[in-house]
């Protein structure tokens, strides 16, 4: 009898196979399992080999770091690369508040605000209040009976302390902290000679062992099972060695990560002493919110482990390429939701000497400049010699898309499935398909997703713009590059083959707009100002204001003193510019980050006549065109 090879996972095909085992036996060349009790047993057989093959298979893909799924063993996989997985984030504000201290008899010379909950979330959010806590004291002196604390940073969670006594005969002795909402940057470790003793050795976080001296009082951390953290002290080859009987204290804060962000109404809980240590009573002083919380972050993911963690391994703690930068920043700055690198010499003209570094957080759409010199100061650390970072600002690219979407009136209603359209499209866009550098728009996939939304629809006839919102400076002559990354399409050789919205610019009156006439190489082309009629027909103003590269996909302007916009986005003076790609798949250039704006795009319903029967020969059926409309002007 030959055996039969078994290699699906799938059940029916598994039970097939066992049935064609058997039929090889000339005792069941003609038996009817399935109409025999027999049905059951093949039935056992077969599921029991499902489970073992599932199992087996399981077993190997978790020895391998892209094949895991088990969270437990990513992260042990990741260990192993010397990768501590980011825990979660707690939420931070910056709040202010000053002492007045005209009534406190003992003149104090300083006042220390404790560690531990200073404040709480003066309002509900969410149908829940929140406490906020400081990681070590702060002291500030006193003059004139005042005491101010500025720009403390306060962060949302619980303050929890845990405390070990070292037990030398304890040779497999842990320290683990059981709770999975740790942010492990805020961990205090402090170490008493013993219980009793009243001095005390403070520890430092240390990530990297290889700088770490015999006698450093640090200790490293890692993830274990459950989401939880163990603390590990050093051996006296690498970091100080703890003594028996040393009393470790620990503190941190437990977060709710990314819930608490976006509260900026705070009420003070802290308490204070003075320089001598008494307790400072008096009424709680007023808050002043500088910065509402922001940056709290769940743990990382499964999936960022298994992307970062062999690209911070390449990087052997040294920042060299692009690739090196984009694995770094990540375990940096936490908050950072995609990272753009790329090298000065990319640039035309290049640049050489220079990383330009772009950073997209997850909370807001632009990095504060404070937290771009910190991110510089930490740099430094695997910086090489002779490479500057430097950062620049995200540059969105939209996209927006133009709709006709044919459907059977038999099948469904206009209404219903423009509303399931929207809410599809609304998805897509917030998708890590699009919300991330060097993403990529894909055309048929974006068509394919709205044709499967119902099955009233027919087809759907989509054009494509791309637009770049420029911030423009008022009142002083400046020059101003738009660069799209995509090839410009030439529809019209005799001009206008993108449009902006109205600006006032010095020397004209009225409003302008800008466009273009292309040249006879077909590859570049002068831009020009003019102003619309009454008739809405354009009338050239000004010639040779900048330049358009159709190839590069870039307009320069050359200086114009700018005196106001008809368009206002975040406060912010701007003027759309918009073309039509020569290609309908867009790419997020070096540090254009894509989104698909759905707010100034359009879905059209378009009934199809054919399809639902009420005009078969297609007499009455609408055509709609595949290009964009011969607008002018952005309005």
């Amino acid at each position: 009898m030959s055996l039969v090879n078994v290699s699906s996972l799938d059940f029916e095909e598994i039970k097939e196979s066992i049935k064609s085992y058997l039929r090889a036996d000339g005792t069941f060349t003609d038996y009817d399992f399935e109409g025999s009790n027999f049905t059951v047993l093949l039935d056992t057989l077969a599921y029991n080999t499902y489970i073992s093959s599932y199992n087996a298979n399981m077993l190997t893909n978790e020895v391998f770091l892209d094949g895991a799924t088990l969270r437990e063993n990513v992260v042990s996989l990741a260990r192993n690369l010397g990768y501590i997985p980011r825990s979660v984030t707690s939420a931070r504000a910056v709040i202010s508040f000053y002492l007045d201290l005209t009534s406190f008899t003992t003149n104090p010379v300083s006042v220390t605000l404790k560690k531990g909950i200073v404040a709480t979330s003066s309002v509900n959010y969410s149908g829940k209040n929140y406490v906020f806590t400081i990681p070590e004291d702060i002291t500030v002196p006193v003059s004139s009976d005042t005491a101010i604390f500025d720009e403390v940073t306060i962060y949302e969670g619980a303050y929890v302390q845990n405390t070990f006594t070292v037990d030398a005969n304890n040779k497999n002795q842990k320290f683990i902290l059981q709770n999975p909402r740790i942010d492990t940057e805020l961990i205090r470790v402090e170490v008493r000679e013993s219980r009793n003793s009243n001095v005390t050795r403070v520890y430092k976080k240390s990530d990297n062992l290889t700088t770490t001296k015999s006698t450093d009082d640090v200790f490293f951390i890692n993830e274990i099972a459950d989401s939880r953290y163990e603390l590990i002290f050093g051996d006296g080859s690498f970091g100080s060695k703890l003594k028996n009987g040393n009393y470790i204290i620990v503190t941190y804060i437990v977060t709710n990560g990314e819930r608490a962000n976006g509260i900026n109404k705070f009420s003070f809980t802290g308490r204070f002493i003075d320089n001598n240590g008494s307790p400072v009573k008096i009424t709680s002083p007023l808050v002043e919110t500088i910065q509402g919380t922001a940056y709290g972050a769940p743990i990382e993911s499964v999936e960022s482990v298994k992307k970062l963690a062999p690209r911070v391994y390449a990087s052997q703690n040294r920042a060299v390429t692009a690739n090196d930068y984009e694995a770094l920043i990540p375990q940096i700055y936490p908050e950072a939701e995609s990272v753009s690198v790329f090298g000065g010499e990319e640039l035309s003209p290049p640049k050489y000497g220079k990383v330009f570094i772009t950073v997209k957080p997850q909370n807001g759409s632009y990095l504060p400049n404070i937290v771009k010199d910190n991110i510089k100061t930490l740099l430094r650390r695997y910086a090489v010699a002779g490479i500057i970072p430097e950062f620049i600002d995200l540059k969105y690219l939209y996209i927006e898309y133009y709709t006709n979407v044919y459907y059977n009136q038999n099948l469904g209603n206009a209404e219903g499935i423009k509303s399931a359209v929207s809410k599809n499209l609304e998805k897509y866009a917030a998708s890590d398909e699009l919300n991330r550098y060097g993403s990529r728009f894909r055309y048929s996939k974006f068509l394919k997703l709205i044709d499967d939304t119902s099955v009233a629809i027919t087809s759907n006839i989509t054009s494509i713009a791309i637009r770049r919102d420029v911030k423009l400076t008022l009142n002083v002559f400046s020059e101003n590059e738009i660069c799209f990354g995509n090839k410009i399409h030439i529809k019209n050789q005799s001009g206008y083959n993108f449009k902006t919205s109205g600006v006032q610019i010095q020397g004209i009156t009225g409003t302008v707009y800008f466009s273009d006439i292309p040249n006879s190489d077909g590859m570049t082309g002068n831009v020009f100002a003019f102003k619309l009629n009454a008739s809405s027909q354009p009338i050239i103003v000004r010639q040779n204001v900048g330049i358009i590269d159709y190839e590069k996909g870039e307009i320069k302007l050359n200086a114009l003193n700018f005196t106001n916009t008809s368009k206002l986005k975040f406060g912010d003076n701007i003027m759309e510019v918009s073309i039509i790609p020569r290609s309908n798949d867009i790419i997020g250039l070096q540090d254009l980050y894509l989104q698909l704006d759905t707010t100034t795009s359009e879905v059209t319903m378009v009934s199809d006549v054919i399809s639902s029967g009420a005009d078969l020969s297609g007499s009455q059926y609408i055509v709609s065109s595949s290009y964009l409309n011969g607008a002018y002007v952005r309005l």
